[in-house]
């Protein structure tokens, strides 16, 4: 069965920092790439960053330079640290995975933590 589990969500003000957490099994987490999504109330959902088994990472242009993406092949873990966090961050944040080929599986997508931030 495959799980993906989200963590380090909350409240925070404007300026201040988190660090979510999504910690996969089911998976071989070394050949899925892995990802952070979030929607905010009213929006679409939108990716927010992404990271490659081999560590090759894409964030979105309203994050770049306040948000990492990174990964723990070792712990089937991908992280999303993020600084300076403002209100419009605020959203329901997903992690998900994408295996490097189809052949290899399907998408999976974690409950979703809430990040709310503050003003």
């Amino acid at each position: 069965q495959v799980q993906l589990v989200e963590s380090g969500g909350g409240l925070v003000q404007t300026g201040g920092s988190l660090r979510l957490s999504c910690t996969t099994s089911g998976i071989s987490f070394s050949l899925y790439v892995t990802g952070w999504y979030r929607q905010a109330p009213g929006k679409q959902r939108e990716m927010v960053a992404r990271i490659t088994p081999a560590n090759i990472t894409n964030v979105v242009d309203a994050v770049k330079g306040r948000f990492t993406i990174s990964r723990d092949n070792a712990k089937s873990t991908v992280y999303l640290q993020m600084n300076s966090l403002k209100p419009e961050d605020t959203a329901v944040y997903y992690c998900a995975v994408s295996p490097l080929s189809p052949r290899l599986g399907k998408d999976y997508w974690g409950q979703g933590t809430q990040v709310t931030v503050s003003s």
